[in-house]
């Protein structure tokens, strides 16, 4: 079933708003979790976000929270929240199977750093999301909630379709190169990509890219579940995690905002680049200043250097995880796709010095990101290449054939640069969610999230047919 998107009148599930009528009775967190199974049981079969569902756990859960409420002693925010988990992270009462047959049934019974903290916060944790394998690019069978011949994204497939088909208000995901803005700019999600470290990634720091962040029908709910987190968590190893306000930032205006191309420019279809200028001129006219790289030569330097965003991504990660690729192929290679080992087979034929080389690329660009740190409040982009693209199925005997989770040219950039940046559902082509992404500095997530409620709230979508 096909539903046209339109960022003006769609309703996303929310939280934060339900929270008064926990408190005064009227409603509780057994009821809210009961209208997402609901949903759930109506869209799943179609969507198929879930590899896992826990809801006699999830029952309990809300049945605590709803006794917490009744007794006015609420743990957080976010107390009786029901939340999804990309099943790349470990849970105590759920199966870890990573998108991949060689970890069937495998079942860790530990939960991840940020799983721990939900818990703690009295989140309900209802199930487990389809991943691409490994996290990789290798896709599970989740559609797009807006039209099921296409792409959900990924690798936070099902992360980002859950909360779009309004089966949770909330999930949890992750990224290295754009597992998380990409997919929910697919779906019509908002979504934070954290300062790296900025989440504890508990067993999952093998990369040096990768961070946790969540997925969210709005802005409020969004930096809840990213604030509880790291209020408990706190941020990866030797990182000094995620800074803010224990509730969601108050929208803020920003003043100037520098535009970034990227590479993903070039390769941008027409109604989609008639959609980001649109928003762009609304942008202009709600008083905002716009830069471009023609403004400034920092502006030319930084988007020199973003160019390569992918292939540098595309050489550090794959470093990284060489070893316990080699080890996992090694056991169990008959249970890997053909993807996973063409990676692999890339990792294997670098050496250190191409390692390195990646790396002084990286911090290159770091500092060229520095540099314009007092130009603008912010910069802002696309957060995916156009619509979610469509995917006929698999191409029987090429295993390595393209299928289509959507580039990620245009998210590299901000892993690369290890800066935050939120993703707004502004845009709609082509009746498809398209979004636009806002990144700051280093350690600003929470003015970033600021601009980007500010931005929501004032000004108008764009929509192209």
């Amino acid at each position: 079933m096909s539903e046209h998107y339109d960022p003006r009148t769609f309703q996303a599930l929310t939280f934060h708003d339900k929270v008064p009528s926990f408190l005064d009775g009227s409603d509780t967190p057994r009821s809210y979790l009961e209208q997402c199974l609901e949903t759930i049981a109506e869209r799943e079969p179609e969507v198929k976000a879930y590899v896992v569902l826990n809801e006699d756990g999830a029952r309990e859960a809300a049945d605590a929270s709803t006794q917490r409420y009744k007794d006015g002693k609420p743990l957080s925010t976010i107390d009786g929240l029901p939340i999804s988990i990309k099943d790349l992270l470990e849970t105590k009462d759920m199966p870890t199977q990573m998108g991949c047959e060689a970890y069937a049934g495998n079942f860790p019974t530990n939960d991840n750093a940020a799983v721990w903290a939900l818990r703690e916060a009295g989140a309900v944790v209802l199930g487990k999301t389809v991943t691409a394998e490994l996290g990789g690019s290798h896709p599970g069978p989740t559609t797009n909630p807006f039209d099921p011949s296409r792409t959900p994204g990924g690798s936070s497939s099902g992360s980002a379709a859950a909360v779009a088909s309004r089966m949770v208000p909330t999930a949890i995901g992750t990224q290295v190169g754009g597992s998380i803005i990409r997919p929910a700019a697919f779906c019509g999600n908002v979504a934070l990509k954290p300062t790296q470290g900025g989440i504890n990634r508990g067993e999952r720091q093998a990369t040096s890219m990768s961070t946790h962040g969540p997925h969210a029908g709005c802005v409020e709910d969004m930096w809840q579940v990213a604030i509880e987190i790291a209020k408990r968590s706190g941020g990866d190893r030797g990182a000094l995690g995620l800074f803010g306000p224990m509730t969601a930032p108050a929208a803020a205006k920003p003043d100037t905002l520098i535009v970034l191309e990227t590479a993903g420019w070039a390769m941008l279809d027409d109604k989609s680049k008639i959609a980001f200028e649109g928003l762009l001129e609304n942008l202009q006219r709600a008083g905002i200043t716009l830069l471009r790289r023609v403004d400034y030569p920092l502006i030319e330097k930084l988007e020199q250097t973003i160019v390569e965003a992918p292939a540098i991504t595309g050489n550090i990660t794959p470093w990284e995880n060489r070893w316990a690729q080699r080890n996992l192929v090694n056991l169990k290679g008959e249970f890997v796709s053909e993807r996973a080992k063409a990676t692999l087979a890339k990792a294997e034929a670098m050496t250190p010095d191409d390692y390195r080389a990646a790396i002084l690329d990286r911090e290159a660009a770091q500092r060229a990101h520095a540099a314009i740190g007092n130009l603008a409040d912010a910069a802002i982009t696309l957060s995916c290449p156009g619509p979610a693209p469509l995917w006929p199925g698999d191409i029987q005997g090429q295993p390595l054939a393209p299928r289509p989770t959507g580039d990620a040219i245009f998210n590299t950039p901000s892993s690369m640069l290890f800066a935050p940046c939120v993703t707004m559902p502004l845009m709609s082509v082509g009746g498809m969610p398209v979004g636009a992404q806002i990144m700051g500095q280093q350690h600003e997530d929470a003015r970033m999230t600021a601009f980007a409620r500010w931005i929501i709230d004032e000004i108008d979508p764009v929509l192209v047919d």
